[in-house]
């Protein structure tokens, strides 16, 4: 077995993932997958995939699926071998199912949902989500992942993300500790600090899927297409915290990312 078989990223990939914040895996399952879980998800909306007079709103958000097709999504090898590149062999959890999915149909309305913000990920108690929190060693979520279960071109609600916004909230993050920072407060400017970022889509056919650093700031947008968009966002969980000072330096890309933004502070 080759070396590059082992692997679902390449170098490069790795160099970027860090820089940019996220990685494009193409192909990362099946289109058949893709429209069998599509079925399903049609039918949870309530909506006719043959009746745009049914689309009457323009988000209609899903929760957890863990039908066979989810599954396969969540758990192929390549994109598990890309999960270990980038969190570390034995340091993550594999996901059982795959929500939540912010179904996005063609409208004029707004969705009332697209700013830009990052998924914080512990204090999930507290019924006030805006009270959720981030820490600088990302207590609770090794990745934002973001799979295309519909091909997404410019006009169908992509994701939009900020090009190495995670390095501005790793230096944000870090001055408040282990405690971290509310959704509140890191929203209090409108994530200014990343503001002067270059911007782009989460675009693909369906069957990728884009790993992001968990830092990243993105945000929802009008559809403005044609094609309803089937997308799920979910966390991948971390095994184990992530560590800024290990003592055998075998750091994750996303560790080595937040290290290097707070050399940059």
């Amino acid at each position: 077995m080759t070396s590059e078989s082992m692997t679902a990223l390449t170098d490069a990939d790795i160099t970027s993932f860090i820089r940019d914040g996220f990685v494009r895996l193409d192909r990362a399952f099946s289109k058949d997958t893709a429209a069998e879980a599509r079925a399903i998800l049609w039918r949870a909306t309530g909506c006719d995939p043959d009746d745009p007079s049914t689309w009457t709103r323009p988000v209609v958000r899903l929760g957890q699926f863990a039908q066979a097709p989810f599954r396969e999504a969540a758990n192929s090898p390549v994109l598990h071998r890309a999960l270990d590149q980038l969190v570390g062999r034995g340091r993550w959890l594999p996901p059982g199912a795959l929500g939540t999915f912010p179904v996005r149909f063609p409208s004029a309305e707004s969705p009332g949902d697209d700013g830009w913000h990052i998924d914080v990920s512990f204090g999930v108690e507290t019924p006030d989500f805006m009270e959720w929190r981030a820490n600088v060693s990302s207590r609770g979520r090794a990745l934002l992942m973001l799979f295309l279960f519909s091909d997404i071109e410019q006009n169908d609600a992509p994701t939009r993300i900020r090009v190495g916004s995670h390095l501005d909230i790793a230096r944000q993050l870090a001055p408040a500790g282990d405690a971290g920072l509310t959704l509140r407060e890191l929203a209090a400017d409108g994530f200014a600090a990343s503001s002067h970022r270059p911007e782009t889509s989460a675009v693909g056919e369906a069957g990728t899927v884009y790993l992001c650093h968990p830092f990243i700031v993105h945000a929802a947008q009008p559809h403005r297409g044609k094609n309803p968009r089937f997308l799920a966002q979910p966390p991948l969980l971390p095994r184990e915290p992530f560590c800024l000072d290990r003592s055998d330096g075998e750091y994750s890309p996303v560790e080595q990312a937040i290290m290097q933004a707070l050399k940059g502070r």
